[in-house]
């Protein structure tokens, strides 16, 4: 019998997930997505940006600072929800993602919201098209968890960046890729923390793969790229009585997002 080519391994929450999309009414139970799969099936609204479910965004929003004026660069802008929320508060935004079909996604939602994006597909280290010192603050939520190599995105953005402007990102937590958040048993630990293989997911008709970044690593290739990180969040869930689709009890314990600000240091 021939080998198998190799596969990557899914999250354990993909292979209950249903590519039909299914009608939710009020006080009916919100269909579980794996919490990696953010912002996908979440819906924030335009007047603050989600950087993870469940959490205190406002608090983590407001390490943006005031942006009326600024010139803020968003990679893996997704459907545009954070684009669009930062432009409503008067930020100049250029998005990039390497999603022809979530770039189309993100320029209707801009046009129905009547707010001006810059959108540009490339891939999220390639950012040759815009000038060095060109920006007052980035930020990227979940997307960087698609990328292999955070060492050459962030060195792309540290070029881009003005002298001290933030880098503010979010990424999945690798804690929660150790369980199996929607089992009987979500803290039964199903994975070695350093099992550095890439996890599958799938939320309805949208897939990714994930990597899983530690602490470690994060804070390691932002210092490598010149970048002085000032502030490492992982934020607990906001007590509520209606949790958001990527949901688990899991979240009670573990942390589901990895939040970091980083500023450019030198030139």
């Amino acid at each position: 019998m021939p080998d198998q080519p190799p596969t990557t391994p899914r999250h354990p929450s993909a292979g209950n997930l249903s590519e039909r999309p299914a009608i939710v009414r009020d006080g009916d139970p919100l269909p579980t997505l794996p919490p990696a799969s953010f912002p996908i099936g979440t819906e924030t609204g335009y007047e603050l940006v989600g950087f993870g479910p469940d959490i205190d965004n406002e608090e983590i929003d407001r390490l943006l600072g005031h942006l009326e004026g600024k010139r803020v660069l968003e990679l893996g802008c997704g459907s545009g929800a954070a684009s669009i929320a930062l432009a409503r508060r008067g930020a100049k935004v250029i998005a990039v993602d390497n999603s022809v079909d979530r770039l189309h996604q993100a320029r209707l939602a801009a046009d129905r919201e009547e707010v001006k994006l810059e959108l540009h597909q490339s891939d999220l280290a390639e950012l040759a098209f815009v000038r060095a010192d060109a920006f007052d603050a980035a930020i990227s939520i979940y997307a960087l968890a698609g990328v292999l190599d955070l060492g050459r995105v962030f060195r792309q953005v540290h070029r881009v960046l003005k002298p001290e402007a933030p880098l503010l990102l979010s990424l999945p937590h690798p804690v929660m890729a150790l369980v199996e958040p929607d089992s009987d048993d979500p803290l039964a630990i199903t994975r070695s923390y350093f099992d550095q293989s890439p996890v599958s997911w799938q939320a309805g008709a949208a897939e990714g793969v994930d990597h899983c970044h530690s602490v470690s690593e994060v804070f390691t290739a932002l210092t490598r790229a010149n970048f002085r990180v000032d502030t490492v969040l992982e934020p607990a869930p906001l007590p509520s009585d209606r949790r958001s689709s990527h949901w688990s009890d899991a979240m009670l314990w573990l942390p589901a997002t990895l939040v970091v600000r980083a500023r450019k240091m030198g030139i």
